[in-house]
């Protein structure tokens, strides 16, 4: 062979591996970004199944403890809004919110000691608990699948398919402003 073809078949190998990183660069970024779609859904059926199971628990709590109007607004008014969140942040605000009127019921719940026995409601709480855990794992997982396709898309050369297909920075799941507090429960 002489040099001219063996210049030929080098620069054929050296576009064929070019376009090879190419596409394993854009396909490692689509992973990513799918992988936190996915976790973001997860989060949203975890949300939506706590969502589900608020109505039962106020009616249950409701059928001790009448009066207590405020509470039972408050707690639906706050499952409304988590329903209807559309950011993470909202999401985020959201679920900070359920979690503190949620505790303002559960705190009038202890003074029905006939409540704090009953089945259904013992079993509402077993549920509500679970989803809790079930959240906070959803929200871990898509932390974690966010954080890694954020530094996908900032490391070279992740960072050049990005600004070429228009991959941007997801938002973290973060606890609200002022989650750090535990809420006042005044009755």
């Amino acid at each position: 062979m002489d040099g001219k073809k063996i210049g030929i078949i080098v620069a054929i190998g050296a576009v064929l591996v070019l376009i090879l990183g190419f596409i394993g660069g854009y396909n490692n970024l689509v992973n990513l970004e799918t992988g936190v779609q996915e976790m973001s859904a997860n989060i949203d059926t975890q949300l939506q199944r706590r969502a589900d199971l608020i109505p039962n628990l106020v009616k249950t709590v409701k059928s001790y403890a009448e009066h207590e109007t405020e509470v039972f607004d408050a707690v639906n008014e706050a499952r409304e809004h988590l329903v209807n969140a559309q950011s993470m942040a909202e999401k985020s605000a959201a679920n900070e919110e359920v979690s503190a009127a949620l505790s303002r019921l559960v705190a009038i719940a202890e003074n029905y000691p006939d409540l704090k026995s009953d089945k259904l409601y013992i079993d509402l709480m077993d549920e509500l608990a679970g989803s809790e855990n079930r959240i906070s794992y959803a929200r871990e997982e898509y932390n974690a699948a966010a954080a890694r396709y954020n530094k996908a898309i900032r490391r070279f050369p992740g960072v050049i398919f990005a600004n070429m297909f228009g991959f941007e920075k997801v938002e973290m799941f973060e606890a609200a402003e002022g989650s750090e507090k535990v809420p006042d429960v005044d009755l």
